[in-house]
């Protein structure tokens, strides 16, 4: 994979200036008349998603496809961690294009070879065309997600559009850093555990859309928390089944 295609990754500060110059008649009317962009997403099984956007196609824990969707490849693979349900090499190596860019945690050093990938750590910033990409932390307090491997949880800006993949994530206070920031946001759901609902009091996304639950989970889980969430939040809930898709329309 030639080095000079990748998008450099910013350390500092994200800048966003788009100026669109608009003169005439005839050039204004078509602009006015032009249909919404679009963003869509597909949750595919645990929190694996597929964000499309124009003609880019980003893959986030692609560890697992069903056969109709194979012959889908990727612009970026965004690796949150290194659990079974979330990487999976073959997986990995089935979507690749010629300029195929991953990006997995620092600390995934194995796997970064192997995938020829470009480590990240928390407050990375990735520019990919107009697409920013800035990587967050993704951490709990228990042995199995421990806050020095600095894995990853994605904000996705697309046009002002702004998509959060929490990967495995539970309470953290860093998710007051993003209050007012994610139009939709991708978050798992434990059982017997309303880590969830203080996410989105902190976070107060527009969209929260459910990850990581097994089939027939939805009531169990709406039952025990669902009414703690119009509580803290405003957001509506979007539950998608896994293999769905979803369109948001983006100004």
């Amino acid at each position: 994979m030639s080095t000079s295609k990748r998008p450099k990754i910013i350390g500092l500060s994200i800048i966003l200036i788009v100026v669109v110059g608009v003169s005439g008649f005839l050039v204004g009317p078509l602009i006015f008349n032009s249909p919404p962009e679009t963003v869509t997403v597909h949750l595919c099984d645990t929190t694996s998603v597929i964000i499309e956007y124009n003609n880019t196609r980003i893959f986030i824990d692609p560890w697992y496809f069903l056969e109709n969707y194979t012959g889908l490849l990727a612009d970026v693979v965004l690796i949150t961690h290194s659990h079974y349900d979330h990487y999976n090499a073959t997986t990995i190596e089935s979507v690749q294009k010629n300029d195929t860019i991953n990006y997995l945690p620092a600390s995934m050093e194995a796997e970064l070879i192997l995938h020829d990938g470009i480590g990240v750590v928390p407050g990375d910033i990735i520019q990919f065309g107009d697409i920013t990409i800035i990587a967050f932390h993704m951490y709990n307090d228990v042995y199995s997600h421990p806050r020095f491997y600095n894995w990853m949880s994605y904000l996705i800006e697309i046009n002002g559009f702004t998509i959060f993949h929490g990967g495995d994530a539970n309470d953290m206070p860093e998710y007051t850093q993003l209050n007012g920031l994610v139009d939709v946001a991708f978050l798992p759901v434990y059982a017997f555990d309303n880590s969830t609902v203080h996410i989105l009091e902190m976070m107060q996304p527009t969209y929260f859309v459910p990850t990581h639950f097994y089939a027939g989970y939805e009531s169990f889980w709406l039952d025990n928390y669902g009414d703690q969430i119009p509580l803290v939040s405003d957001c509506e809930i979007l539950w998608m089944d896994y293999w769905t898709s979803h369109t948001f329309e983006i100004e």
